[in-house]
């Protein structure tokens, strides 16, 4: 975990920056608060609060929560932590308002594409075999007891919620300087974010959305972010290549197979970065028609990213109303 502390004489406030691994990747936390926090107390909450997500909702860690649900037998009820039943909840409603296009049920696709903790190159026959059977979303074969904690599940199904934990993370985060009294803060893991408050300037956070190409780290635009939080979902950052083509890490349900088309990114702004995170893959796989469609009718605020020739097209929402 790395500390950084830097004055601002704005208010009398002081800038911290803590950040630290997780998920495979980052998480960061900067804030403004009043001097002399303690910061390596602050640093180990921040780093349990995201260790608890991880522990209870890796697909790589043998003895996670969902590791066990997804080994669980059918027809039988299975107590799960608090955490993964609210991630479980929040996934399968989006599911259903977004007509399937988020579903948590692709584990056996991204493992069979070499996406997952079991394969790292893609599996040509797996993948063929896939295509055979039919599929259901999980929402239809999950079923959940919210005041008892726990998940029976109907039919066989693999969860991956590589969608959305890692919004529920940023959510935790939040909640650890909220519960500091901290009220001016960005925290993040990766390009998940959650913005509370504004600098001691009154100006508000900036968040960099990153250009949709593969191999290179560019910033397409920026964003201005208070008391919200932003996903992005794309095809650039994660991909495997087999028979001389690349496809991207997002599975589209319906298809059982990558996403492909003109559409290449989608960042989501909602009010918890839960809901940001799974609405963005949502969108990603309804494509640059349905997308759009699903913004207007929910009222959403989108950006949509789609490749024209040798450049990009941005399509943004405020409400559900699409800019000219």
């Amino acid at each position: 975990m790395c500390i950084e502390a830097q004055t601002a004489t704005t208010r009398a406030l002081q800038r911290y920056s803590l950040n630290g691994q997780t998920m495979g990747t980052r998480y960061s936390a900067v804030f403004y608060a009043r001097p002399g926090l303690d910061q390596i107390a602050i640093s180990r909450s921040l780093f349990a609060a995201v260790d608890e997500v991880d522990r209870q909702m890796s697909p790589w860690k043998p003895d996670s929560a969902l590791n066990r649900l997804n080994a669980a037998p059918l027809q039988q009820w299975l107590p799960i932590p608090r955490q993964l039943l609210q991630v479980l909840q929040c996934a399968l409603q989006v599911s259903r308002l977004s007509g399937g296009t988020f579903d948590i049920g692709v584990g056996d696709l991204v493992n069979a594409w070499g996406f997952g903790a079991e394969r790292s190159q893609p599996d040509p026959a797996r993948i063929d075999q896939l295509h055979t059977q039919p599929r259901q979303l999980a929402a239809d074969v999950l079923q959940l007891d919210i005041a008892n904690s726990r998940v029976l599940k109907q039919a066989a199904v693999s969860l991956d919620l590589c969608g959305i934990a890692k919004g529920y993370g940023v959510d935790q985060l939040a909640c650890c300087l909220d519960d500091w009294g901290i009220t001016n803060y960005l925290v993040g893991i990766d390009g998940e974010m959650r913005a509370q408050g504004c600098k001691p300037d009154g100006q508000p956070w900036v968040v960099a959305m990153e250009k949709p190409v593969r191999g290179v780290r560019e910033v397409l635009g920026v964003l201005e972010i208070g008391n919200a939080a932003i996903a992005t979902s794309g095809d650039y950052r994660h991909w495997v290549e087999l028979d001389g083509k690349t496809f991207s890490h997002t599975m589209q349900p319906g298809q059982q197979a990558p996403v492909s088309g003109s559409l290449t990114a989608v960042s989501v702004i909602e009010s918890s970065c839960m809901l940001a995170d799974a609405w963005a893959t949502a969108l990603l796989v309804a494509g640059p028609q349905a997308g759009p469609a699903l913004v207007q009718a929910r009222g959403m605020d989108a950006v949509f990213v789609l490749r024209d020739g040798d450049g990009f097209r941005e399509l943004s929402s405020v409400q559900g109303r699409l800019q000219p």
